[in-house]
């Protein structure tokens, strides 16, 4: 009996010890990005600003990004839609519209992947300086002065 005890134990740890090396969120791809915020500061109503987020594929699987969405329609982004080898590079690109939209803002980027690490959320902010308003100059009609 004391042997039988002495083999289990031994069978239970070397199954553990094997479990802990599989790691399968080693084997897959991994999500690797350079930074996730980017404050353009501040920019001109009316202008575009640009960022890309850079990232790694940094595992052993080819990485996809399965979707990309802004949290408003203010932000589009562009990402890649072919599969990422490991060890390559590549950027989503996040395209703030700041037309009609004076003041503090921050949008979110949620990139949806085939990791284990689930959705990453990205995020850019920045502040819109309004355009000057210009004076409106009155309005004349002929024939009705006094």
């Amino acid at each position: 009996m004391k042997k039988l005890l002495i083999a289990c134990a031994f069978l239970l740890a070397s199954y553990l010890g094997r479990a802990q090396d599989a790691n399968p969120a080693s084997e897959g791809p991994i999500l690797t990005f350079e930074k996730l915020e980017h404050n353009f500061g501040i920019i001109k109503e009316g202008d575009l600003a640009v960022y890309e987020f850079k990232f790694t594929n940094s595992g052993k699987m080819p990485l996809v990004l399965t979707s990309v969405n802004a949290s408003c329609g203010c932000t589009a982004p562009e990402w890649p839609k072919e599969p990422i080898a490991p060890g390559s590079t590549a950027a989503v690109k996040a395209v703030f519209n700041s037309y009609q939209r004076p003041g503090n803002f921050e949008k979110f980027i949620t990139v949806k992947n085939n990791t284990l690490q689930g959705d990453i959320v990205l995020r850019i902010k920045g502040e819109v300086k309004p355009k000057p308003v210009e004076p409106v100059s009155p309005v004349r009609n002929p024939g009705m002065e006094n």
